[in-house]
């Protein structure tokens, strides 16, 4: 299987360095200073599971030849269009593409682009980042992927996928209601950066305050009611997980979301907290503290235009 990867930045240098690692095909589209730094370094990724220091084949845009049989997804939202522009050329009619993207939206863009049936759904949790170095750094041990037909069904190139990541240190896993376990997240990971981003704190600076848990609960509830509305509830174990996760005193955790924002950079607003601020407008449900969250947000997109 030929595997092509957008991108050789957080998300996309991680997973497609664990699958080169693991003896997979892989080639990553990259821009040309990416190209240049992957040329004379090769890829570097430190991890607690184990560190990662190979040479990788690279493709600019305009470089793509020949159809792959799987595209890994993993731009920002805010990027989406010129990312389905770039691997346009890789899929072939056979082909399929697996985002890894937060949220649920761009799954009607990229069936609507390349046909549902080209299309995987994707999850993955991790805590990521591209230094400057152009190093990619795993910081903490978390990380899962999950993907899977979106029809729920067992199929033959999902199989293939999965023994692939079976060869890796990846813990994933294939899924046979993914577009749940997607909403699972979807539900995470609004609700973290609904707090983070309103207060510019982590999870244990929130919980400090008087006021902390109240904000953390009420902005999971909000989440929660919106996604139940729209006919995917979380799951009992999701939601306790989640629950944990926001209410653990101490914790450093935050949403990248927050991250770009207080480093002045673009975020994902729009296609995480907006998107379900207007779906519960559909569905009247009250998103309060959402809304709060989508204007300061949309306050610091202003600003920054």
């Amino acid at each position: 299987m030929r595997i092509l990867v957008l991108g050789a930045g957080a998300i996309g240098g991680y997973y497609g360095g664990r699958l080169v690692e693991g003896g997979a095909d892989v080639t990553f589209l990259v821009r040309p200073g990416r190209a240049r730094a992957l040329a004379e370094r090769g890829l570097v990724v430190r991890s607690p599971l184990g560190d990662i220091e190979r040479p990788v084949k690279t493709l600019l845009a305009g470089e793509v030849r020949e159809p792959f049989d799987l595209v890994l997804l993993s731009a920002k939202a805010y990027d989406l269009d010129s990312a389905v522009d770039a691997i346009a050329p890789a899929l072939g009619p056979h082909g399929a593409v697996l985002p890894l993207l937060n949220g649920i939206n761009h799954m009607a863009v990229l069936s609507g682009r390349f046909g549902a049936a080209r299309v995987l759904g994707g999850a993955c949790g991790i805590g990521v980042v591209l230094e400057p170095s152009g190093e990619v750094r795993h910081n903490g041990p978390l990380e899962w992927l999950a993907f899977g037909e979106v029809s729920g069904e067992r199929s033959a190139r999902c199989d293939a996928i999965a023994k692939i990541f079976a060869k890796t240190k990846v813990n994933a896993t294939l899924s046979d209601n993914i577009v749940q376990a997607m909403w699972d997240k979807f539900v995470m990971l609004a609700s973290l950066a609904t707090a983070t981003t309103l207060t510019r704190a982590n999870i244990g600076e929130i919980l400090a305050a008087p006021s902390g848990e109240w904000l953390m609960l009420e902005a999971l509830g909000e989440c929660e009611r919106v996604a139940s509305a729209d006919g995917h509830p979380p799951t009992k174990e999701a939601l306790e997980r989640t629950r944990k996760m926001l209410t653990t005193r101490g914790s450093t955790f935050s949403a990248s979301m927050m991250r770009d924002l207080v480093a002045g950079g673009a975020t994902e607003h729009d296609h995480i907290i907006g998107d379900l601020v207007r779906r519960g407008e559909r569905r009247g449900v009250a998103v309060p503290v959402l809304r709060v969250a989508l204007a300061n947000l949309q306050v610091h997109e202003a600003r920054r235009k």
